[in-house]
């Protein structure tokens, strides 16, 4: 019942909301990788973006004034991954702080000897388990081919729906497991392999740090360089496609190559 609610709140919310066409405009031109989306589905992923800030609290770290243009930017690209799932599946945490530029964000790792060492991480975004999606501004860095911090963040909130960050998120029925994993882990391991070996990947090495990773670089590529990913990787691609529902590569128009910039 409280989904119920929450969701007829946000969509009436989204509806008292105006937003002219020409700022639509402004702001989805600095997107280029949205061009794949069909001209009937577009007002959707508007009507999506709208809802998200009507459910989400957004606040600016360090002084950061967030302006309308920056809620829009960011929240078209967040609601892209969920364009035809539907955004129940960003329930369960409600904050989005956006830094202005890279942020540090304090770690701990024990050693072989047990011994705990401290140290500042110097990050674009963080997604936290039922907490805050943390980006950096500009989010995505969105002049650099093949980078988006927003949806490498989200990806990660939808992974998290399965318990974990592992590259597993929970699946639609329609979709197998078992196949999921025979595309994933031999990406995976080749991908990790080709990076240990310093060779180009052409895609975001961060992708070799965890699985989980390789599961938000991997959805970082499939919108902003589809046809990329589809070659490199077959098998991920069309369990991708599948997932999110959306094959951006129809309409690849732009065959972008991406810079190598680690998240």
């Amino acid at each position: 019942m409280f989904s119920v609610f929450r969701r007829w709140r946000r969509q009436r919310a989204a509806q008292r909301t105006e937003i002219s066409a020409a700022q639509w405009a402004e702001v989805e031109s600095a997107l280029p990788f949205l061009d794949f989306i069909p001209p009937s589905e577009r007002p959707r992923l508007r009507q999506l973006a709208l809802e998200l800030l009507a459910d989400k609290e957004v606040h600016g770290a360090h002084g950061l004034v967030v302006t309308d243009t920056m809620l829009l930017s960011i929240a078209l690209q967040a609601c892209l991954p969920v364009l035809h799932r539907g955004l129940d599946a960003y329930s369960g945490w409600v904050g989005i702080v956006i830094y202005p530029g890279d942020f540090l964000i304090s770690r701990q790792v024990a050693d072989e000897d047990g011994i705990v060492h401290e140290y500042d991480d110097e990050v674009l975004g963080e997604a936290w388990e039922g907490g805050p999606v943390i980006l950096s501004w500009p989010a995505g860095h969105e002049d650099i081919a093949g980078i988006n911090v927003v949806i490498h963040e989200f990806a990660h909130k939808l992974d998290m729906e399965n318990g974990g960050v592992d590259g597993f998120p929970r699946l639609p029925p329609e979709m197998s497991p078992a196949v999921w994993a025979a595309a994933f882990q031999p990406a995976y391991d080749d991908f990790c392999g080709r990076v240990d070996r310093d060779e180009e990947t052409l895609l975001d090495p961060y992708g070799a740090e965890h699985p989980g990773e390789f599961f938000a670089v991997m959805s970082e590529a499939f919108f902003e360089t589809p046809s990329l990913l589809k070659a490199l990787y077959p098998a991920v691609y069309q369990q991708l496609s599948q997932y999110y529902r959306l094959d951006p590569a129809l309409r690849d128009t732009h065959g972008r190559q991406p810079s190598i910039l680690a998240c």
